[in-house]
């Protein structure tokens, strides 16, 4: 039995993902979000034979994208969103689909080419070990992609006050009935995340700098990402938070060198290699 596992957390996902699907989510605004969380992964190293690992695949929105260009894509995921997943991707014949946890020995040691787990890995007990359960799998020299939520290192006071006073909401609402909170979620991304980020995207195009605008990241995104990650923000019920420094000594203890992080949103996207 897996012990890096928040069971509510893995039903939430699991609940989150089978509600939106991201089939509705539009070609244009996916490649988009792809470009920015994959911008630092090094495809030139990956050829069509590579054979690589999705850790908390969720509905599969990014393998979709990741598949054309390898041999064989493993998408890991312990929830009920691996249902989803290959439903999504069953246009595919190179996926080998898997509900395990991150510690789950659900992949042989030093077997894959590449992997990647996008915003997922802050949402289990012990972010350090799972990364060093992703490690485990790569061939020395292979690379690791990891998306892992800052700890607002980068920014003002004032927007890390306003962070922990949502935060305080989130611990509130994710304990709630499902129909409730996705209720709850929908009118903070009408009444909240839909007019902060067009004000945003309005002072973005007068000539204000917004980067430090509350969710300018949202400035170009569509109402259905809107819903979704306001349910992601939210709804989960474990979530933790890391500067550089802690994801950079947490990558470097489970033996990875060569250490990049993307010095643009969202934050953290890091790629590093095993030695």
């Amino acid at each position: 039995m897996s012990k890096n596992l928040h069971k509510s957390t893995v039903e939430s996902f699991g609940e989150e993902w089978t509600y939106f699907d991201q089939t509705a989510l539009s070609p244009d605004e996916l490649t988009r979000n792809f470009q920015q969380y994959f911008s630092i992964f090094p495809w030139e190293t990956i050829d069509e034979d590579a054979q690589g690992f999705d850790m908390g695949c969720g509905s599969g929105r990014w393998a979709q994208l990741v598949a054309p260009k390898v041999g064989k894509l493993h998408c890991i995921d312990p929830s009920e969103a691996i249902q989803v997943a290959k439903k999504n991707l069953s246009k595919f014949d190179n996926i080998h689909f898997h509900k395990a946890s991150v510690d789950s020995e659900v992949l042989e040691p030093e077997s894959q080419d590449f992997g990647y787990s996008i915003g997922v890995l802050h949402h289990v007990p012990d972010t350090a070990n799972a990364i060093r359960s992703c490690v485990k799998f790569l061939k020395p020299g292979s690379p690791l992609l990891l998306y892992i939520y800052y700890a607002f290192e980068n920014r003002p006071w004032w927007f890390k006050s306003l962070w922990k006073l949502t935060d305080i909401c989130r611990r509130f609402i994710c304990v709630l009935p499902t129909g409730i909170k996705r209720v709850i979620t929908d009118l903070i991304a009408i009444f909240v995340y839909f007019p902060l980020s067009r004000i945003a995207l309005t002072l973005e195009k007068l000539g204000f700098p917004v980067e430090n605008f509350p969710l300018y990241y949202y400035r170009n995104r569509r109402f259905y990402t809107l819903r979704t990650d306001a349910l992601d923000r939210f709804g989960t019920p474990l979530e933790y938070r890391f500067t550089k420094s802690e994801i950079r000594k947490m990558l470097e203890e489970a033996g990875m060198n060569n250490i990049k992080f993307s010095e643009d949103p969202p934050y953290w996207c890091v790629i590093g290699y095993r030695y």
